[in-house]
């Protein structure tokens, strides 16, 4: 039988199925068997069409409501964390794309102007940083920065701020984007003249090891922020087929998820900044006794950097192609 036939066939029963539950156990039992028959069929013929999926779905509300007072084998947050966050990146791949190419570009600005015009890097980072960074190099010291106050102070100074900034980053979907626009212009040209500062006097592999123990997980969630404030004025601008008051509560949550994940995120990496940075900053210092061996920065730079390939990219390319997907309501289903 023809999809489209199959479908014709079918579609009433399914959309009475999904629109008008029943209270009836035989009913009920009567159509979770129909629809089994159904699914059997579709993922026989049409494995990898939209039907399946629909049926699929059907089926699944109908078992969840059989036995919706059975303990679950999973907590709902492990669900959470495991399945429906990657999967909702997933959907929003490309945007992450455009995000991560976009701000890479401001970063690349950043240097290049920084390159031409040392006075830039004053205007962007200002005077007072610049000179105390200038002198702190001159004594020798070029990481004093982080060794100035005290690490827990540092530590939630940092991470509040973190957050605060990705909230902002978050909220600029409002706007259609241009408010996060504008946060990663500002941030990609800071970071871009930051590490030219550094790799012009001759530290940049230093500045590596000390700044990106925390500026991985920090610029990563950054950019991730960002994302989730283009995923919101996506659903906005573009509906597609839902109405647009749909498409912007469906993105709203998507991007409300992706930065509620952020959280753990900055707290990490606040902590690595506070104090496995103010330790490694020590070790090249010219007159510090005290400091981290560059193994340490090493091992912590690349479990960061593969951390974030891993969960945001690898693993949501991974389950989708094993069949998992988001049914409306967050609920994670998968084809078999």
């Amino acid at each position: 039988m023809r999809e489209a036939m199959f479908i014709k066939k079918n579609a009433e029963k399914w959309k009475e199925y999904q629109q008008q539950p029943t209270d009836n156990p035989d009913e009920t039992a009567e159509r979770f068997i129909t629809l089994i028959d159904d699914l059997s069929y579709a993922k026989t013929f049409y494995p990898r069409s939209k039907v399946t999926r629909w049926v699929n779905g059907i089926a699944a509300g109908i078992y969840q409501s059989i036995y919706q007072n059975k303990k679950e084998k999973y907590s709902r947050i492990f669900q959470f964390w495991k399945f429906e966050l990657p999967l909702i990146f997933k959907k929003h791949h490309r945007t992450f794309l455009f995000t991560t190419i976009c701000f890479l570009l401001f970063v690349a600005v950043g240097v290049i102007s920084s390159m031409s015009d040392e006075n830039f890097i004053r205007g962007v980072l200002g005077t007072s940083y610049v000179d105390m960074t200038e002198e702190n190099i001159a004594e020798g010291d070029p990481f004093g920065v982080y060794k100035d106050e005290n690490p827990f102070s540092m530590f939630m100074t940092i991470a509040l701020n973190n957050i605060r900034v990705s909230f902002f980053a978050f909220i600029g979907g409002f706007t259609l984007g241009i408010y996060t626009f504008i946060i990663m212009w500002h941030n990609g040209l800071m970071l871009g003249c930051f590490q030219y500062m550094f790799f012009s006097k001759g530290l940049g592999i230093k500045s590596v090891l000390v700044i990106w123990i925390h500026g991985t997980l920090e610029i990563s969630a950054i950019v991730l922020a960002a994302t989730a404030g283009f995923i919101l004025a996506n659903g906005i601008l573009f509906p597609g087929t839902y109405n647009r008051m749909q498409s912007f509560k469906q993105g709203f949550k998507d991007a409300a998820k992706v930065l509620i994940c952020l959280v753990p995120v900055f707290f990490i990496a606040a902590f690595f900044e506070s104090y496995v940075t103010h330790l490694m900053s020590q070790t090249f210092d010219k007159d510090s006794n005290v400091g981290l061996p560059v193994w340490v920065s090493v091992i912590i730079l690349a479990v960061s950097f593969i951390f974030i390939i891993w969960y945001f990219i690898l693993l949501p390319i991974r389950l989708n192609k094993k069949g998992f997907y988001i049914q409306p309501g967050g609920i994670v289903n998968r084809l078999q």
